[in-house]
């Protein structure tokens, strides 16, 4: 746990080294209790500097483009596990050339690339996304199989056999959930796709696992993939791809205040972060971070509400306010635990706003800057 973050740079994400080892310790432990590969999936987490460290633990990464599945052969050395809604001929070539398996989200999709992807000059396993039609997400945006949803195939569009040259299914309908509801997923995809799974190659349970966190039980998954694996022997590989559970609780956003606005009873922290540009996930979920040293608002003088620095009027925590100890002043700093998962792969330049830079707290207690960001990274991104 960082003890000064004065010393440390505002705007800035910053990871602890030492939890991320935690995370990957757990990870490794359900791959070799059950038998089954845990791969990290790009959308959750790819601050490529750790990839190394990573690569060394885990069975590979789960791309969903062709720049993520180029940043993984790139920096964590392997070939990609490659899923997209779409692919695109222009691109099918690159995808390949990066990839080790590449899961379709249609037919339709299928019967366009198949022969393209035969005809590479390397082998790559093709799989297909399924939809269930059960998840118990609740929020729209992130619910994979809520109705009418564009993402997978339907049982009733697929016959008794798998289509040629179909090696593995892949199903992703969790979002921050339990073993339990992993178990209460898979009896509807048996039921539905049970005879097809007996078809396969490999089998990918996509993301959402939240294994890492502190109440999940391990021991519950560990039993529910091995029984898993035995009731479907034909399998050679049973996959995992979290993205979150590997950044879970491993850092901080620091943010310094820059002013403190006054609205009648009101008073709103303005600081160096945007929640719009920085923070998305809080907006989109949305859930209310945690802030180191302070409470949820109660009775008490120093209650502020959170301001981000872009002109978007919504840009600030509106899922309430919090409470200090002392009285906040300009220039002290507020500390957002767990900002690593599903920030820095969301963040955007929208306003020209200064964008965080990106820092490692190393096991010795040094820190080590990566990143930062000016100018030319906001012009680039435009023309």
């Amino acid at each position: 746990m960082i003890e000064n973050f004065e010393s440390i740079p505002s705007p800035c994400f910053v990871l602890e080294e030492e939890l991320l080892d935690i995370n990957l310790q757990i990870l490794d432990l359900v791959q070799k209790e059950a038998g089954v590969d845990i791969i990290c999936a790009l959308k959750g987490y790819a601050m490529w500097s750790t990839f190394p460290r990573i690569g060394q633990t885990l069975s590979g990464a789960a791309a969903s483009s062709l720049h993520e599945a180029r940043l993984i052969y790139e920096e964590m050395g392997c070939e990609a596990h490659t899923y997209a809604p779409v692919f695109y001929e222009n691109e099918m070539d690159e995808v390949l050339h990066y990839s080790s398996h590449i899961t379709f989200n249609s037919l339709s999709q299928y019967r366009r690339f198949i022969d393209r992807v035969k005809a590479f000059k390397k082998p790559v396993s093709v799989g297909l996304r399924i939809n269930p039609e059960y998840s118990e997400v609740g929020t729209d945006l992130y619910n994979p199989a809520m109705p009418g949803s564009r993402l997978g195939i339907t049982r009733d569009q697929l016959a008794d056999t798998l289509p040629a040259n179909v090696d593995g299914l892949h199903f992703h309908v969790l979002c921050e959930n339990d073993s339990f509801v992993l178990e209460r997923t898979l009896e509807r995809v048996e039921a539905s796709f049970g005879p097809l799974i007996r078809q396969c190659q490999w089998f990918n349970m996509g993301g959402g696992h939240h294994i890492t966190r502190k109440d999940y039980d391990v021991k519950h998954l560990v039993g529910l993939l091995q029984a898993f694996k035995k009731r479907y022997p034909n399998l050679k590989r049973l996959i995992l791809e979290p993205g979150e559970a590997i950044g879970w609780q491993t850092g901080y956003l620091v943010s310094t205040v820059q002013d403190i606005v006054h609205n009648k009873t009101t008073r709103i922290a303005m600081l160096d972060v945007s929640f719009s540009a920085h923070m998305p996930d809080c907006l989109e979920m949305p859930y209310k971070p945690r802030i180191l040293n302070a409470t949820d608002a109660r009775e008490g003088k120093h209650v502020y509400r959170m301001g981000g620095t872009t002109c978007l009027a919504g840009d600030y925590m509106g899922m309430g306010d919090y409470r200090f100890e002392k009285e906040l002043k300009i220039g002290d700093k507020v500390i957002f635990d767990d900002m690593i998962h599903y920030t820095m792969v969301k963040t955007t330049f929208f306003n020209g706003v200064r964008h965080p830079s990106i820092g490692i707290l190393r096991k010795d207690g040094s820190f080590e800057l990566l990143r930062t960001f000016g100018y030319e990274d906001y012009k680039g991104k435009l023309s």
